[in-house]
């Protein structure tokens, strides 16, 4: 069971440290207060995991179930890669036998099990080399990519929002029936198109709001579960 961390007595580490006055600016040096006492950043390095967002899935799967019999499972905008961790965990991945396929534009340390892309998902080669390096039909699709934010709140929406959707389009293609699809989107409302494009294609959609989200985030996670399976192609779509 996922709990929310214990302040200060599962780390070791007192909350509520100060950063001494440096040359930071008065922003960066609450931003980085923030961040060394957050229970969930001191939780991830005690676990083991490379960033708090682990607990985000934890939290997720422990109420929607969707990590439980997944085989093969390819994890976009992985980097730093505490998702793919996870993943490897659950699929018992290993380098002899790759269930996990990452991939995102930032360099990536090696991890396990997982096969990382260091590669823009919008690239028009990425869905070809995943399928090739999860080596098989994946039956869960996750997505931690977020547009690099630009401060102007609707553009950072909007360019988050198509990423999604890109993303739900490549889970709709690759999936195996019954699978699932998890995306990070932001509040403010998910385009009528894609909830409806999910509910065509999924057996259940909702939003989800994991309390490992900082309160502040305008972060969600759309969750699309038990995918119906893809029509056959008609003779005259596929070109007869």
């Amino acid at each position: 069971m996922t709990k929310a961390p214990i302040a200060g007595n599962r780390t070791g580490r007192k909350l509520g440290q100060k950063v001494k006055k440096t040359k930071l600016k008065a922003s960066s040096r609450r931003w980085l207060e923030r961040h060394i006492n957050d229970p969930y950043v001191q939780r991830a390095k005690l676990e083991g995991y490379r960033a708090r967002a682990a607990f985000k899935l934890l939290e997720i799967d422990e109420k929607h179930n969707i990590l439980k019999g997944a085989r093969r499972i390819i994890d976009l905008g992985a980097a730093p890669g505490s998702w793919s961790q996870i993943a490897a965990n659950v699929t018992g991945s290993t380098d002899a036998d790759v269930r996990v396929a990452a991939i995102d534009f930032l360099e990536m340390a090696p991890l396990p099990g997982v096969k990382i892309l260091q590669l823009d998902f919008l690239d028009p080669e990425a869905p070809a080399k995943l399928i090739e390096a999860v080596g098989g039909t994946p039956d869960l699709v996750i997505s931690d990519m977020a547009a690099p934010t630009t401060g102007h709140q609707k553009t950072d929406h909007l360019r988050t929002m198509h990423l999604c959707e890109v993303a739900a389009h490549f889970a709709i293609e690759v999936l195996a029936e019954g699978g699932h699809f998890l995306a990070k989107t932001f509040q403010g409302g998910t385009e009528r198109e894609l909830l409806t494009l999910l509910k065509q294609n999924f057996r259940q959609v909702v939003h989800v709001k994991p309390s490992a989200s900082r309160s502040e985030s305008v972060e969600m996670f759309l969750l699309a579960k038990g995918f119906k399976g893809r029509k056959p192609a008609t003779a005259e779509e596929a070109g007869d």
